[in-house]
Order: C-alpha cells, then sequence, then structure tokens
C-alpha cells in the first residue's frame, strides 16, 4: 500500500486539515498519516483561534514517522509561522521524498488569516523550493506574486513570476472567479487549461486541502503529475456535487463520495 502524508493543521468540524487530508487519502485508497503543525479551533463560519506545535515537538513528530514508515508523498498544508517553516525545511533535507505537495495556505475559505506576513518570504524562498508541485488559489497567488488576479491573462503572469523563485508545477485555481473554475497549469512555460463550469454548491470549506491531498495521493500511487492533477480535480467535482451541506457556513465536501457506504446503516 502506497503511503501518504500530511503535514497541517487540525479542523475539529473535520472539513479542512488533517482531518479533510485524511479522508481525501483513505477515499485514494492509500495509506494516510499526519504531522500537527497547529491546533486550529475553527468550523465552517470561520477561526476562532490557533495554537501552534513547538520546534521541538515539529520534529519529533517527523522523526517518528520517517523511521518508521517512510511516505511516498507528502501534502503540506497550514504552517504559520517562521520557526516552523525552517523546522520542515530542515527535516524534508534530512528525509528527502520525491513527491512533495504544497498548498500555501494563507487565508481560509472564510477570510481569515492563517499565515503570518514575516513567514510569507520565508515560505517563498525555502520551502516552496522543495516543492513538486504549490496549488496556490487566486488570493494566495495575489500574495505570492503581488499582482492583482481579475482574468486568465492575469493569472498567466502569476504563474510566470511564481516560475522567477519555483522550478516545479504550479497549478493557479481559479475557483474564485464568479462564472468559471478553470484552473491554470504551468510548468516551466508550457500552459495547460484546466477548464470547468463553476459547480452550484456554497459548501466549499476545506476544497485546498482536499485537492492537494488528492493530487498526492495519485502521485504516490504513480501517475504522471499531469494525470494527477486531472484525477484531482475530478475527484474534487465529485465531492462538490454530491451537495453536502452541513454546518452554518461554507460547509464541508463529502471527501467519501466515491466510496460505497450503501450497506454501513443496515442492521
Amino acid at each position: 500500500m502506497k503511503k501518504v502524508l500530511t503535514i497541517a493543521g487540525t479542523d475539529p468540524t473535520g472539513g479542512a486539515g488533517v482531518q479533510a487530508d485524511l479522508k481525501t487519502m483513505t477515499a485514494h485508497k492509500v495509506y494516510g498519516m499526519s504531522i500537527i503543525t497547529a491546533l486550529v479551533a475553527q468550523n465552517t463560519t470561520g477561526v476562532r483561534d490557533i495554537m501552534e506545535v513547538t520546534p521541538q515537538f515539529l520534529n519529533e513528530q517527523f522523526d517518528c514517522v520517517f523511521e518508521d514508515i517512510y511516505p511516498d508523498a507528502i501534502k503540506i498544508g497550514m504552517v504559520s509561522s517562521p520557526v516552523l517553516i525552517k523546522t520542515i525545511v530542515t527535516k524534508l533535507k534530512q528525509y528527502p521524498v520525491k513527491n512533495i505537495v504544497i498548498d500555501p495556505v494563507m487565508v481560509s475559505t472564510s477570510g481569515s488569516q492563517l499565515l503570518a506576513d514575516s513567514a510569507v518570504k520565508l515560505l517563498k524562498e525555502s520551502l516552496i523550493p522543495l516543492a513538486s508541485i504549490i496549488t496556490p488559489n487566486i488570493p494566495e497567488a495575489q500574495v505570492l506574486t503581488d499582482i492583482i488576479i481579475d482574468s486568465k491573462n492575469k493569472m498567466i503572469k502569476a504563474a510566470q513570476k511564481i516560475s522567477t523563485f519555483y522550478n516545479g508545477y504550479i497549478l493557479i485555481k481559479g475557483g474564485h472567479f464568479e462564472d468559471r473554475a478553470d484552473d491554470l497549469l504551468y510548468y516551466q512555460g508550457n500552459i495547460t487549461w484546466l477548464e470547468s463550469k463553476k459547480i452550484n454548491n456554497p459548501n466549499t470549506h476545506g476544497t485546498g486541502c482536499t485537492l492537494s491531498s488528492a493530487i498526492a495521493s495519485n502521485l504516490a500511487i504513480g501517475y504522471p503529475m499531469n494525470e494527477s492533477v486531472v484525477r484531482a480535480k475530478k475527484y474534487i467535482s465529485g465531492a462538490l456535487n454530491t451537495n453536502l451541506d452541513l454546518g452554518k457556513g461554507s460547509g464541508p465536501l463529502n471527501h467519501c463520495w466515491n466510496m460505497n457506504f450503501s450497506n454501513s446503516h443496515k442492521r
């Protein structure tokens, strides 16, 4: 069985963060593992508080995983402070992995700031260069590039600017546009548009976490990058199309939409 590690914060309501990542991995039939960067008090309406782990505890978690069950792919999500970014960079150099997916979590679906301003520079200069692919949404790509992205041409310009400090794959997600959900996959000057209609579902809590975990799962299984992204996008569409409606805000996806639970409630 292939093994995938998520390095991220938590969500007690299960829609985002580590909980969403592990469910996504299970839906892809890979073995999910987790390293916690922060305990996040959040739900579908927003983030209330964040309690980071210490660098020492983050180190211990890394050693526990890599000394025992070495992952085939890693997804990295929320890392909110420079000292934790430095710790992750050090440990990734100690324990190299071929498939690293970084979701540069800066702003939650509900609009809450999740990444300290002082950490953005370090993220760009030290952590992102280790990635196989990064998956920023429109607001995150704007933070990374200082470009206001209001069109597909601006998405390309943003990808080009990111490529000045990062040589890997760049997936800029277009879900924040009102009419379409076209994503841009950019790699060393090559442009691929992954076009899709906007799914009429206001419940999008944790979509970024879920997509990046799906990409990592597919990479671990052995699919090439382009196909891993296409398969992950198809999985996200299925999770949105089931129209799960939980919570009082922007609710979670149905991460297990592709699993058969038809007999799960029969006595």
